[in-house]
């Protein structure tokens, strides 16, 4: 259905504005750790549940986002998500404890898991194929504008206002987005189908207890056997799901799918590399805040340097996989990220930050380019039938992915508190480990046989010299 050219004006407007307030609310956060847990009375070594319940959240209820669209209407679901997401972040402003903290940030995560994917939706619905192209990229830009704004944003909140408005930043947004999808977003439906409620329920505990039981070794709150447990019990889950899948006619994930080579070797790749970089975000800015004694804004503008990175290294990466190829790019990128991560153990408090600002820099452009090659390679030789799930899998495994990064390198900055002496000791120590972690993940990708990825490259050239 392609509709009227009123409502194409304002869609893609509608969809930007989604993929921005959830690419800055992803950021900002980040800086404004330290400042919190003081407000809060907690440590800022241990407000990793901040993070990781908004992450997981949005995981869990990704596959669900495009059932509710086609059930309930692309407009109304849109509308809700927004508003979940809008008060949600009044909640998380309003917090006086952590444990509040946690579950506004799971209402927003309800919000943000829906936001994206239904806007994204309509688009696929509203536009022809042939215009489809320019009208994503115009939509992912304030994706990319937002991780620079939002370290450095929340810093000069943090410092010339409160931590409170990281997130009361996100209401007149939220109206804003409100207002404009009742006037632009159009209602798409599709004919009922059964909603897969029995695997929900096993994948989404599944990913949820191994998590808890990630954070439970890292808070030792509890003995070392019972966080195995819990551990175990997440893994039994998503066995069990897998059992469910096998035998239910229209399962949230279809199993099918991972027969695809590249497919599957692209979602390994996923979860074991970005247990190193997901953890960037979140333990950079605590250690040059509660290491190194930088204020919430310095620290929030040595990040911008990842961001700049990462946006401008977007024009060079076809170069590099057609030269290179998927396989020697991959496996050779990730080494030099987890070289990177390693690096930032030398930096001390007293040295010239240049060389640490220069090492975030080239991090942003190696990071983007191994996530432009690990997406488009995870859904290269799906069909069409199994794309659309691919891509619902394939954002999963980003967010769960990032949620394990935070979990994993918490745990292990915990680990090393009885070791280490000192707090920069410890973050030392901590990056060294998550960099021989994302340098041993570059054997994932050894899996890739040399020609994998070239139909991507060969039909854009070919595009290139029809034109």
């Amino acid at each position: 259905m392609i509709r009227s050219a009123r409502s194409m004006a304002g869609l893609p407007w509608i969809a930007a504005m989604a993929f921005f307030m959830q690419a800055l609310d992803a950021t900002i956060l980040n800086t404004a750790l330290p400042a919190i847990a003081t407000s809060l009375e907690r440590s800022p070594l241990a407000m990793q549940s901040a993070v990781i319940s908004y992450t997981l959240t949005v995981a869990m209820l990704i596959p669900v986002s495009g059932w509710l669209a086609d059930r309930f209407g692309t407009r109304k679901v849109f509308i809700i998500a927004v508003s979940l997401f809008t008060l949600g972040s009044l909640a998380c402003a309003l917090s006086g404890s952590l444990s509040m903290l946690v579950v506004s940030r799971i209402i927003q995560g309800v919000g943000g898991a829906m936001m994206m994917p239904v806007a994204r939706l309509a688009l696929l619905r509203a536009y022809p194929r042939s215009e489809l192209l320019p009208v994503l990229n115009f939509v992912t830009m304030p994706g990319l504008v937002g991780p620079i704004l939002g370290p450095m944003l929340g810093g000069l909140l943090v410092t010339y206002a409160s931590w409170h408005w990281i997130f009361l930043i996100n209401i007149p947004i939220g109206i804003a987005g409100i207002f404009y999808a009742r006037k632009f977003m159009p209602d798409f439906t599709t004919p009922k189908r059964r909603f897969d409620f029995g695997g929900f329920i096993l994948f989404g505990l599944g990913l949820v207890l191994i998590s808890v039981g990630i954070e439970l070794f890292g808070e030792r709150i509890v003995s070392p056997w019972q966080a195995v447990l819990v551990l175990l019990a997440g893994v039994a889950l998503l066995l069990l799901y897998i059992v469910h899948a096998r035998r239910h006619p229209a399962p949230l994930i279809n199993l099918p799918m991972f027969k695809t080579r590249t497919f599957s070797v692209g979602i390994i790749g996923n979860i074991a590399a970005r247990l190193g970089t997901g953890c960037i975000p979140f333990l950079m800015p605590l250690m040059l805040q509660v290491g190194f004694g930088y204020p919430a804004l310095i620290a929030g503008c040595m990040m911008g340097p990842t961001a700049i990175g990462s946006l401008l290294a977007k024009s060079t990466v076809t170069q590099v996989l057609r030269r290179f190829g998927y396989r020697k790019t991959l496996v050779g990128i990730t080494i030099i990220i987890g070289i990177l991560v390693a690096s930032f153990s030398l930096q001390t408090p007293g040295e010239s930050v240049l060389m640490l600002l220069a090492a975030l820099f080239v991090l942003g452009m190696a990071m983007s380019t191994q996530f432009t090659a690990m997406n488009t390679i995870t859904l290269a030789d799906l069909n069409d039938e199994n794309a659309s799930g691919g891509n619902s899998v394939l954002a999963v495994t980003q967010q769960v992915s990032i949620s394990f990064g935070v979990a994993v390198s918490a745990a292990v900055l915990r680990f090393y508190q009885d070791f280490e002496s000192t707090t920069v000791q410890q973050f030392h120590a901590t990056f060294l480990t998550m960099g021989v972690i994302t340098v041993l993940s570059a054997f994932a990708f050894l899996m890739l046989r040399p020609g994998d990825g070239r139909n991507l490259i060969a039909n854009r050239e070919k595009k290139k010299k029809t034109a």
